[in-house]
């Protein structure tokens, strides 16, 4: 099933590299969608919820942001749905990018999943999925 004549978002930290380089990949394949900063969006429960259907508390928080790193919040101490909530406040804690497509929901650049929602052939071994070292991880 493919979604390219489907309205596809990017949801990405404005000057992350590592967000580029995903554009770039899915402007490579032919794919178009519109960009949005994952920041400067008024998220909600009800509007953030969908893109971790499925997934644990780690693998929906941006291991790199500074919350994290500095041991400010420890996603241990909470729940996934109060890290949801504590998201919506600090969108920089959300693991990136988000990518809606259609009606369906993806939280990182889940290759394997973008394949075969897209119908494109994405090497799985590039590693585009983790900031860059060169990335600061601030708003």
């Amino acid at each position: 099933m493919q979604f390219t004549n489907y309205n596809i978002t990017f949801y990405e930290k404005p000057g992350c590299a590592g967000n580029k380089k995903q554009k770039e990949m899915l402007g490579l394949n032919g794919i178009s969608f519109h960009i949005k900063s994952i920041i400067d969006t008024h998220w909600t429960s009800d509007t953030l919820t969908p893109f971790f259907d499925g997934l644990d508390k780690s693998e929906i928080i941006n291991q790199f942001a500074p919350q994290i790193k500095n041991n400010e919040i420890n996603i241990n101490d909470y729940s996934k749905e109060e890290l949801v909530d504590i998201m919506c406040q600090n969108p920089i804690l959300i693991k990136r990018p988000l990518l809606q497509i259609g009606n369906h929901y993806i939280c990182g650049f889940d290759i394997p999943k973008i394949n075969a929602l897209l119908g494109i052939e994405i090497c799985e071994h590039i590693s585009l999925s983790t900031c860059q070292k060169s990335d600061k991880c601030t708003v």
